[in-house]
């Protein structure tokens, strides 16, 4: 466990950097990890995905299959990567505030 700190921003974080209490994310949450994830500003395309990460995890309790994100999303893998280097789990899950997949995302 570890604690993490941006700005205002104070959560603690697993030892793989996901957050271990979903309750405290929000926006500004949702910015500061996206900032340690060297994304400077979280756009529409950004927020698309993580809403729809959110909406699923809320309904299924899991994480969607990368196919699903794509189909859902209408982004391909590549935009994806673009938008999120470290990827669909590392990067897009951490940022929206879910736990680490089991799975492949």
């Amino acid at each position: 466990m570890s604690l993490f700190e941006k700005g205002k921003v104070r959560i603690d974080l697993d030892d793989q950097g996901f957050m271990l209490d979903p309750d405290q994310w929000n926006d500004k949450v949702a910015r500061a990890l996206a900032q340690d994830e060297g994304i400077e500003e979280l756009t529409d395309d950004h927020w698309k995905i993580i809403d729809y990460l959110r909406d699923f995890h809320e309904e299924k309790e899991t994480a969607p299959m990368i196919r699903v994100l794509c189909r859902e999303t209408g982004f391909t893998l590549m935009r994806i990567y673009e938008l999120y280097a470290n990827g669909p789990a590392k990067g897009a899950c951490r940022v929206a505030g879910l736990p680490r997949p089991d799975s492949c995302v």
